[in-house]
């Protein structure tokens, strides 16, 4: 049944079948995340990495109705163009794009849907949502955490955007049971910088030490993602100061619009984009890199172990 609706790219196909390590990749980086022609330009670079890394990429989207498992250079290219015309896709939202045969742009929720039912293990994204500031009187909480709490999906992520509650979010993810490593940190990324005053669950130094913990966990039934938390290198991050200020001017004027639900994440973004000058585009483009990298190297691993 599902076989209808799934459409996976021949070289994907070739590589699940083989056991070969493939990542998937999501697509609202490309429609929603960056302007044209950077947004292309970086959707593509991803794949570059993952590829010299030893893996196959899999961007995913919905396409005329179609989970599209793996886009081509002129798809990627097309929504790349199309961007806010393509709709933000969530869990929700799946069943009446793919019903009417529109175009989605896939979130970390949705993405891990489609390359869970691909067979994909490993998921290189940006950042994942969360809890958002003031979500005890809004309930503004992402799709996304929800769906590490039940899909066997290993999210590779700078932690979670910095204009999130990391500490709430931190906590859901304790009580759905989902696992926050740390790649080479004892400290919760903040997506555009290395620290967030948030520790994680377990500290984890090399792909091979990752991949045995997570094939350990489904080994063992208990269902459900992995936050991969891998800091922005160094050499790209933002001051912490700077970007918590630009978050704190964002979230007013957010608040003052009445901007809210899913369209809350791209305004804040891109108005810090604003206040940091373009920094931290260029700082979202360098962690993505550094995510795809460590995606390859987690897939690549946990293919050599049966």
């Amino acid at each position: 049944m599902i076989e209808r609706y799934l459409e996976i790219n021949p070289e994907v196909k070739a590589a699940l079948d083989e056991n070969k390590p493939v990542v998937a990749l999501e697509s609202t980086i490309i429609s929603h995340g960056m302007p044209y022609p950077r947004n292309v330009e970086t959707a593509l670079n991803v794949e570059k990495i993952i590829r010299e890394n030893g893996a196959i990429p899999a961007t995913i989207a919905i396409l005329k109705g179609k989970l599209k498992v793996g886009l081509t250079e002129e798809e990627i290219e097309y929504l790349g163009k199309a961007q806010e015309k393509v709709i933000k896709t969530s869990r929700r939202d799946i069943p009446f794009i793919v019903a009417n045969k529109l175009d989605g742009a896939t979130t970390v929720a949705s993405t891990m849907i489609i390359a869970a039912l691909a067979g994909i293990k490993v998921f290189a994204t940006g950042g994942i949502g969360g809890v958002h500031r003031g979500a005890e009187t809004s309930f503004d909480i992402s799709a996304d955490l929800q769906e590490l709490a039940q899909t066997n999906i290993a999210v590779v992520c700078a932690g979670a955007k910095s204009i999130l509650d990391i500490g709430l979010t931190l906590e859901y993810l304790e009580t759905m049971g989902v696992p926050v490593i740390g790649y080479g940190t004892e400290e919760m990324p903040a997506f555009y910088t290395r620290r967030s005053g948030f520790g994680v669950d377990y500290r984890i130094d090399s792909p091979e030490e990752l991949a045995a913990t997570i094939k350990t966990k489904w080994d063992l039934g208990l269902k459900g993602g992995v936050v991969v938390a891998n800091p922005i290198p160094e050499e790209h991050e933002i001051d912490y100061d700077l970007i918590n200020n630009a978050i704190e001017d964002a979230l007013a004027e957010a608040d003052a619009r009445g901007i809210k639900g899913k369209e809350s994440t791209p305004f804040l973004l891109a108005k810090v984009k604003d206040i940091t000058k373009g920094d931290s585009l260029e700082a979202n483009i360098k962690l993505v890199y550094n995510n795809a990298r460590l995606g390859a190297n987690l897939a690549v691993e946990l293919s050599k172990l049966k």
